[in-house]
This record gives C-alpha cells, sequence and structure tokens, in this order.
C-alpha cells in the first residue's frame, strides 16, 4: 500500500523504503547531499517538532539515515497526541498510476486527514485483500482479514504483511470474525493477534508456530481492549479479564448498570479507552427536532465492588473516533481544537459520506449539521468487507506500546 499528498511522496511496499514521484524535485543526491551525515540525536531533535503528517512523510522521504533515524525515535507514540487518526475510505477510489506490490494488484483508496483536509491522500490495498479476505478488524496500523481459516496481517500504510498459521477450526463452521486485535505493535517480541469466531478465542504469539484455542462459554468476543495494564474482552456487553499466559483464561469482571437496570439498555454498544477511563457508547433515537442520534458516554468507576457505570455528562476536552463496522477500533483525542476539531464530540465515519459530526450528551442539538445525509445508518454493524475506519499509522507505534 502507498499513501502519498500534494507533495507527491509515496511510501512505498516495504517500509524501509520511501520515493519521491513528484518529476519536479532535484534528483536524490543533490537534495540529500551532506544532510545524510546529520547525528542521530540531531535528526531526533527534529523529529519532536514535526506537526503534521505531511511533515512526517518529507522527513522519512529524504533519504535512509533519516528514515532509519525516524524508525529509533523512541517517542513516536507521541504523534497519537498531536495528530487525529486518519480516515480510510476503501470503497472510494481515487486516480493512480497502476501499481503491484510484486503479485497483487492494487487498489487506490480515498484517505482523509482531519488536520489538513485540503490536503489528497491514498492508500493502496491489495484487491484481493479488499474483494477476497473478510474483515476481522484492525490494530496497530494494520488490517486484520481471514478467509476459510488463512489470515492475513497487512499494514496500512506500508503494504508489508504477515501471514499466521492457519485458524484451527473446522471447515463446517459458520466462517465469520467477530473482533480481531494485536496486543501490541507486529514487530514487537511479546505481540500477539487474536481472532473471535462464533464460539473460540484463538491466540497466536506473533512468530510461532500454532494457535491457542479458548472455547467460549457463553457467545463470541465482541470486542478487546487493554485499559489499566489489562486486556478487558467483551462479551454480550459483560466485562471479562482476559489472561493469555500460562494458559488463555477469561474472568467475569461484576458491574453494576446506571439507574439501577438488570442488563445493558443499549442495542450495541462500544468501549473505548479514552485518558483513564473506560468508556461504554452508543446512540439511540431522538424522536425531538435536532439531532436524529444522540450519543450518551458512560464512564467504569472500578473504585466500588462492583465496579458501576456512572454517567459522563461531558467529555470535557476530549473526542472520540468511531467506524461504521464493529470490529473497526475507536479512538479518542484529548484537545482536538490543536487541529481545529471540537471537544466533547463523536466523529463517525461513513460509507456514503467521509464523517458526520455528534455532540456527546446534552451538546447534540448544538453540534448537529441539519444539512447532513438524511439516510445514514449509526447502527455499527459485522460486514465482510472493509468499510471506512479510524486508522494511526503502523509508524506511530513503539514496540513497547500496548493498543
Amino acid at each position: 500500500m502507498t499513501i502519498e499528498g500534494v507533495q507527491q511522496y509515496s511510501i512505498m511496499q516495504s517500509p524501509s523504503k520511501v520515493s519521491e514521484a513528484s518529476g519536479s524535485a532535484p534528483p536524490a543526491t543533490s537534495v540529500i547531499e551532506g544532510w545524510a551525515e546529520l547525528p542521530e540525536g540531531l535528526l531526533h531533535s527534529i523529529v519532536a517538532l514535526l506537526g503534521s503528517f505531511l511533515d512526517l512523510l518529507a522527513f522519512t522521504g529524504t533519504c535512509h539515515s533519516w528514515r532509519a533515524a525516524f524508525s529509533s525515535y523512541p517517542s513516536k507514540s507521541n504523534f497519537r497526541t498531536i495528530l487525529p487518526p486518519l480516515l480510510v475510505r476503501p470503497n472510494v477510489r481515487v486516480k493512480a498510476p497502476y501499481s503491484s506490490n510484486g503479485h497483487r494488484k492494487l487498489r487506490s483508496c480515498e484517505v482523509i486527514d482531519l488536520a489538513n483536509r485540503n490536503t489528497p491522500l491514498r492508500c493502496q490495498i491489495p484487491q484481493e485483500t479488499l474483494q477476497r479476505m473478510h474483515f476481522a478488524g484492525s490494530s496497530h496500523g494494520q488490517l486484520i482479514c481471514c478467509r476459510r481459516g488463512y489470515c492475513l496481517v497487512v499494514d496500512v500504510f506500508t503494504g508489508a504483511e504477515v501471514s499466521p498459521p492457519r485458524l484451527p477450526f473446522s471447515e463446517n463452521c459458520d466462517e465469520f470474525y467477530y473482533c480481531g486485535i494485536l496486543t501490541a505493535p507486529i514487530t514487537s517480541p511479546n505481540s500477539h493477534l487474536i481472532i473471535s469466531t462464533q464460539s473460540s478465542l484463538f491466540d497466536w504469539p506473533v512468530g510461532s508456530d500454532s494457535w491457542s484455542e479458548l472455547k467460549l462459554p457463553v457467545n463470541r468476543v465482541d470486542q478487546i481492549v487493554e485499559f489499566n495494564g489489562q486486556l478487558i474482552a467483551v462479551i454480550e456487553y459483560s466485562l471479562y479479564t482476559l489472561q493469555l499466559a500460562p494458559i488463555l483464561r477469561l474472568e467475569k469482571i461484576k458491574t453494576l448498570w446506571w439507574d439501577n437496570m438488570n442488563e445493558c439498555p443499549y442495542m450495541r454498544p462500544w468501549f473505548v479507552v479514552c485518558g483513564d477511563m473506560l468508556l461504554i457508547v452508543d446512540h439511540y433515537i431522538s424522536f425531538s427536532f435536532g439531532a436524529p442520534v444522540l450519543y450518551r458516554p458512560y464512564r467504569l468507576d472500578m473504585s466500588t465492588k462492583p465496579a458501576k457505570w456512572v454517567e459522563v455528562k461531558k467529555l470535557e476536552n476530549w473526542a472520540l473516533f468511531i467506524g461504521g463496522d464493529a470490529r473497526s477500533p475507536p479512538f479518542s483525542f484529548k484537545n482536538p481544537e490543536r487541529w481545529g476539531g471540537r471537544s466533547n464530540c463523536l466523529y463517525y465515519a461513513h460509507y456514503s459520506q467521509p464523517l458526520s459530526l455528534h455532540g456527546l450528551g446534552d451538546d447534540a442539538d448544538a453540534v448537529w449539521d441539519p444539512n447532513t445525509d438524511d439516510n445514514l445508518v449509526f447502527k455499527r454493524n459485522w460486514y465482510r468487507q472493509l468499510q471506512a475506519l479510524w486508522v494511526y499509522p503502523s509508524m506511530f507505534y513503539s514496540a513497547g506500546d500496548g493498543q
């Protein structure tokens, strides 16, 4: 896959190669002469000052030593606190020269950077992955796709691929994948790939020869998040701690719903880590004038036993990002005003239009744009094909990062 902008920097199929596609630039040797020998410490100080995705592309595209300096930069994850996630729209093709990654035809798809909306970007995803593989999830800048038990982990922006061993399940079972995540960047020595089917949870320590399987006692795992150093799995709206070693194991976290309700009132909620809070969020229909759907977050208060869900009246200086597929990961971002965004808002990625903006809680009507498409669907679902989703490039993750 590639991504390129107005300066025509193109990240090629190998994560270690960056080429400049513009014909107007001088030869690379004259551009980098004398600059390639800058010491790594000085280059790291330059990286710390970069303030946009295009700046990062330009820096890593300068020469090999600059790319190496960015790779060794110890605080790459800080860019996830400075820049919003990128919106990848697989259904929107953009014009690009024909390209392949050696044996796969690539489809050029639109990418939107909210911090630079006027900058045209694209990524190139293997067409076979889009057409024949089933989407299972996205994590650490990687797409996780499966078909007939064969899995493929594909970097959204570099095209690097990892093929795990085949999942150990029967050909006769219903082939649907409800959750797929990495517990750490794919290059991390302790990374695990976790896949959930209807009746089993599978764990692959990246680089190993086999999967571990846990037969689920109740139902599928819908989502897995990392919170306070623990993996938390969501099964039928209930929370379970997930232990990977020495064996796969789930342990239920007893929780109380708000307003003394006996069960979750939401139809298809999702969970997102927002600073030091674990939130549960979903929409419900409004029949009044103004916003047609309302979103109200609740946070998990673990200071009590059992833990209880408490309404968050306002997210203050936080914004949330979500896609239409139930397996696309949500994100939170602090102080979105720094790139022109809005706090206490939800950015919802759609198939037909790029996104809709929703005020959370009591801000719903004030934020809602009445010109928004009336036919938008806000109930998240499981789709076999890849939908619009928010992604941070894998270059923004360090080996020691969790989710």
